[in-house]
């Protein structure tokens, strides 16, 4: 396994229902980037279909099962150039469809997410929940997790990933506007509670009325920006990181003296309340 690994998130502008366009810019962006000794390529949510969707009827065309032709061509990229990607497309799964992110490397697939929380929003109006739970996957580049946008505002789900031993949490976005807040708080916030490296890469552009603004992310494991993609506009952002770091669960700030654990010293037992359906409901 590598102990420093190179990063590039690849904040674009996927064009809805162009599917193939948007494929062929993937391939691009990953060559482009693996010249420059990217090992983990993560591109924004839905970064092969789009995403402001008036129907599920409208999305399906565009819908594709995992494994499927996408999918496989970056396989064959990340076996030509030894990579790893993170991409966010429509699965089709009989009659389902999901928002999911899926982990491809040089020897085929290695795992993927289907979009656990959903807001009204997109065409995540009309796809299903995911059904499959947060798994940490095991990689030369580290132990990866990943998430889809709104899963990262849910603590419980990256806390889930960082107790399976995740180095890296990886969260494929489509912000619009109006979420602003996670790259600037809740990104280094999930990695700073963890103690691990968060990657989110959002999109950009304008969709049938709906602007992303992109401000992309790579955190630290102590919150800090290594790099941030630029605003309302295509942009590459790259970080190298060391994964003993984030293994390194005990921070140490005088020996002796003043040290905490984040995972360690979690009291679990009075936690209870947290996996109970609450009673309180939206007006």
């Amino acid at each position: 396994m590598d102990e420093k690994v190179k990063i590039a998130g690849l904040q674009m502008e996927p064009k809805i229902l162009e599917r193939e366009r948007n494929l062929a810019r993937c391939l691009e962006l990953i060559e482009l980037t693996a010249k420059e000794g990217a090992r983990l390529i993560v591109f924004p949510e839905c970064a092969l279909t789009g995403y402001c969707f008036s129907s599920l009827e409208e999305a399906l065309p565009v819908a594709e099962p995992i494994l499927g032709p996408s999918t496989e061509k970056i396989i064959a990229a990340c076996r030509e150039l030894n990579v790893y990607v993170v991409v966010g497309l429509l699965e089709k799964d009989g009659d389902k469809c999901y928002n999911t992110a899926v982990l491809l490397g040089p020897h085929g697939l290695v795992g993927k997410h289907r979009k656990l929380h959903l807001p009204y929003l997109g065409v995540d109006r009309f796809l299903n929940h995911g059904d499959l739970p947060p798994t940490a996957y095991d990689t030369e580049v580290g132990k990866i997790g990943m998430g889809i946008c709104y899963d990262l505002m849910f603590a419980e789900h990256s806390r889930v990933l960082a107790l399976q031993g995740a180095d890296i949490l990886v969260f494929s976005a489509n912000w619009p506007e109006t979420g602003k807040v996670y790259p600037d708080y809740i990104v280094p916030t999930r990695a700073i509670e963890n103690h691990v490296f968060c990657v989110a890469v959002n999109r950009v552009g304008r969709e049938r009325g709906t602007k992303f603004f992109g401000g992309s992310k790579i955190a630290h494991w102590f919150g800090r920006s290594l790099a941030k993609g630029k605003r309302n506009e295509e942009d590459i952002l790259y970080a190298e990181i060391e994964l003993a770091e984030a293994r390194q669960k005990r921070f140490v700030i005088v020996p002796g003296v003043h040290e905490v654990d984040f995972i360690n010293d979690r009291r679990p037992e009075f936690y209870g309340p947290v996996c109970q359906v609450s009673p309180i409901t939206s007006l």
